[in-house]
């Protein structure tokens, strides 16, 4: 027997969900200071793991960490419904960009922390090629929630603002 889904996120999924926020986006913040330092280990330059490459690398690690506990509570717990006012194309279309936005979150620090500490060249173009991918992923998570917060004013970004236990 199923169990029903719970109506709203609780505290630690909203924690979780803000601290990958700020993380991913220092991720992109550091990431010249990382492809600088790649691109001298490429050439066989000795580099230093200076602080901002520590940051990118344990950040990356972090991401990884926090998406993983966050996918467990998430079967655990279970995640709210769509609201029910949402079209059928619109549920999926954020179903899929969940799916896409947790393949990325354990992706991306799969192939950096592959390409850092093995050296793999393939992994490192793997994880450049994602790059994107995660900006634009966060761009329309972004969007979307503003949508229904100033467009439909659903109150659906309540959710990861406001624990419902």
């Amino acid at each position: 027997m199923a169990r029903p889904a719970p109506k709203g996120y609780s505290r630690i999924q909203i924690r979780l969900h803000w601290v990958v926020a700020v993380l991913i986006a220092l991720q992109f913040i550091l990431h010249e200071p990382i492809a600088e330092a790649w691109d001298a280990f490429k050439e066989g330059v000795q580099t230093a793991f200076n602080p901002v490459v520590a940051l990118h690398v344990f950040g990356g690690l972090a991401v990884l960490a926090f998406a993983l506990w966050r996918l467990a509570l998430r079967k655990t717990r279970g995640a709210p419904p769509a609201p029910e006012a949402e079209p059928a194309p619109l549920r999926l279309a954020a179903h899929l960009g969940h799916l896409a936005l947790y393949a990325l979150m354990i992706l991306m620090p799969l192939s950096g922390a592959v390409a850092w500490f093995g050296g793999i060249e393939g992994a490192a173009e793997a994880h450049e090629v994602m790059k994107p991918l995660m900006l634009i992923l966060v761009g329309v998570h972004v969007v979307a929630a503003l949508w229904h917060q100033f467009w439909l004013k659903d109150g659906l970004m309540l959710r990861m603002k406001r624990p419902l236990e």
